[in-house]
């Protein structure tokens, strides 16, 4: 779905390596833990500490990588776009190998991974199934992809997209695509994909009292967690 039939704030739009390029000074700063870790923290499966190598998709600056690091993954990979964000993410140290490639085109070897991961990424792509069939590429007979991603409900009910300030001072949108929850699951199913597990994140007191201004949207969920499991 067209971001743009919903769009309510009308900020200037730049690609995906322009605009995290510009927003890696602070994105640590601007970004949640309660839109993705939290999720993370409520998942039953993966069980973390039991995985031996991981890749990262959209590690951006490493915080989902030294996430999986203090769970006890033994070695994380990561992948991203952006040579700015990878550079911090090499400064973090969480990940044993970094590369700067598409996440729906690695380049990195079949079938190595016993979990896939991707957090915050799919929102910045037109199409969900190159990203669904990267990961079965990537993954090992019984490995898992967890994959983070902003509700449709929310990005269709406040109009905003993903978005940071520049240096400038103005509000600048990074291309943002509305995925339904049947978008993820058609081409999951099509890809070969089990579902294991499905967790959703609402604005609850937790986000309210990190941006009061939403109290308007109390009750309504901000983002989602998917488990998929690749049967061996």
């Amino acid at each position: 779905m067209e971001f743009s039939d919903f769009d309510a704030r009308g900020y200037r739009t730049v690609d995906v390596r322009t605009g995290y390029g510009e927003w890696v000074a602070d994105y640590e700063q601007t970004v949640e833990d309660a839109m993705d870790i939290a999720l993370l923290d409520r998942l039953q499966q993966p069980s973390w500490d039991a995985t031996t190598r991981a890749v990262d998709l959209g590690c951006g600056t490493g915080r989902t990588g030294q996430w999986l690091r203090d769970k006890g993954v033994a070695a994380v990979d990561g992948v991203d776009l952006t040579p700015q964000m990878l550079a911090v993410a090499q400064r973090r140290g969480a990940h044993d190998r970094l590369v700067q490639a598409d996440v729906a085109a690695t380049g990195l070897p079949d079938s190595a991974y016993d979990l896939v991961i991707s957090s915050l990424v799919d929102e910045h792509l037109a199409d969900l199934r190159p990203l669904y069939r990267e990961a079965w590429r990537l993954a090992m007979p019984g490995a898992v992809f967890a994959l983070v991603t902003f509700h449709p409900h929310f990005i269709m009910t406040s109009g905003m997209p993903t978005h940071y300030t520049d240096d400038a001072g103005e509000s600048v949108a990074i291309s943002t695509t509305v995925h339904l929850v049947s978008d993820h699951v058609t081409a999951a199913l099509d890809t070969g994909w089990r579902l294991v597990e499905l967790r959703e994140r609402v604005i609850d007191d937790e986000w309210v009292a990190v941006k009061p201004q939403w109290e308007r949207f109390r009750h309504h969920p901000i983002s989602a967690a998917y488990v998929w499991r690749k049967d061996g």
